[in-house]
């Protein structure tokens, strides 16, 4: 079994990072594993509780669309640095390779999605992964470029061809489909065993492919991630995570705008989308999809410049150090997180399904990570240089010897 990179060779800036992503994911996915992604297409308040409905707002104000949108940025960031460096140290191998690696993670996705919970993004991440891999990885930053504000302008075209081709009749028929899938889901998630479960994962895995209207959605899922992924990808050619020390003038004035822009349009979509709750497109609706994706990128941008601020701090630098642990284990507090949830809810478990509303489901968020997996992680990382998935995933890359050592620790430098 090849080496990991030494930790003294990591950026622990981004490993930090990469730490406060998996809280923000877990934070945002707790509704999807307490209740179906079905719920609410009426447009009907799932939790009427005043308190309830204060962290709901709050939950999509700070954490909605920020936080997997900050883990595609360190994907693009990753796949730059971690493929050179393995260009430089097996050049004759390092597509092969990293082509074997991607296809890895598309399997472990696979199998979160259709076996223990459908709203898995680790294959969608596999997939732009290839994306980048076969098409992107030789074409130039301007290229790049474009494809980001092509990616900006999306809501925009996408909100105006809504509004064309989504009829009534067709806000009906999508309205009564979700309602049923609801049902079922209560069925087979709140009472249902292992193995129903696992049916209905893979029925709702199924459904996001199998239409034209879900796939429709999915291909606005996949432009939101692929922005930010392209931006990780032209920061990792720019090596701005290397250069942080000498980017921070820049830094600092971002940090201020993106934290002004990310506000305003936060506000404006979480206000838009509450007083316009009734299903279907809208001109008003059409606003607030932009304002949402504006604010997805601005707060995620400003969350990422404020960690990067504060790690370049030696105080800091070591308070933060366990989110850092956190996030060198990034594949199995992910998948643990899986776990822990799916016991707490589903009926072949505690069978708390749909009985934790958004201010409980918040606390429990902020509970799982820092008395489990924060602790976990650290005790793990004392010990080992790789995640236990981690290095699961770098087996079925590699094999035992299927590498050189400096190609198997450079796919592994973040």
């Amino acid at each position: 079994m090849t080496t990991p990179l030494p930790a003294a060779q990591r950026v622990p800036t981004l490993d930090i990072v990469r730490g406060f992503a998996l809280l923000g994911i877990l934070i945002m996915n707790m509704p999807g594993f307490s209740t179906s992604f079905f719920a609410g297409a009426d447009g009907a308040h799932l939790w009427t509780d005043p308190v309830d409905r204060i962290a709901e707002n709050v939950r999509d104000l700070l954490f909605a669309g920020k936080f997997n949108s900050m883990f595609s940025l360190l994907f693009g960031i990753g796949f730059t640095v971690q493929y050179t460096r393995m260009q430089q140290a097996d050049p004759q191998r390092a597509t092969t390779l990293y082509l074997r690696r991607l296809l890895v993670l598309g399997a472990f996705g696979l199998l979160h999605a259709c076996v223990f919970w459908p709203g898995d993004v680790l294959h969608t991440y596999a997939l732009l992964g290839l994306l980048m891999l076969l098409v992107l990885r030789h074409a130039s930053d301007r290229c790049i470029a474009v494809l980001i504000v092509l990616c900006l302008l999306y809501p925009a075209v996408n909100g105006a061809l809504r509004l064309w081709f989504m009829t009534p009749d067709v806000v009906e028929m999508l309205v009564q489909q979700a309602q049923s899938m609801e049902a079922s889901n209560n069925l087979a998630y709140g009472s249902g065993s292992f193995w129903d479960a696992m049916v209905e994962h893979t029925r709702d895995i199924t459904h996001f492919y199998d239409n034209r209207w879900s796939l429709w959605g999915m291909l606005g899922w996949n432009v939101q991630l692929g922005l930010t992924m392209l931006l990780g990808l032209l920061a990792g050619r720019r090596r701005w995570p290397q250069r942080i020390t000498e980017l921070m003038p820049q830094v600092r004035r971002l940090q201020g705008w993106t934290l002004i822009v990310g506000l305003v349009c936060s506000a404006a979509f979480t206000v838009i989308f509450e007083c316009n709750r009734v299903p279907g497109p809208s001109p008003i609706k059409w606003l607030g999809s932009i304002a949402y994706w504006l604010s997805r990128l601005s707060m995620m941008l400003f969350y990422v410049l404020t960690i990067v601020r504060l790690a370049q701090h030696p105080v800091w630098a070591q308070r933060l150090a366990f989110m850092g642990a956190a996030g060198r284990m990034p594949l199995t507090n992910y998948l643990m997180q899986t776990l822990i949830c799916t016991t707490l809810f589903y009926g072949w478990g505690l069978g708390l399904w749909g009985q934790v509303g958004p201010a409980a489901g918040l606390v429990l968020s902020l509970a799982i990570f820092f008395l489990i997996q924060v602790p976990g992680s650290l005790w793990w990382m004392a010990q080992h240089e790789q995640g236990p998935l981690e290095r699961l995933w770098s087996r079925l890359t590699y094999g035992r010897a299927g590498a050189t050592p400096a190609a198997a620790a450079a796919s592994r430098a973040l």
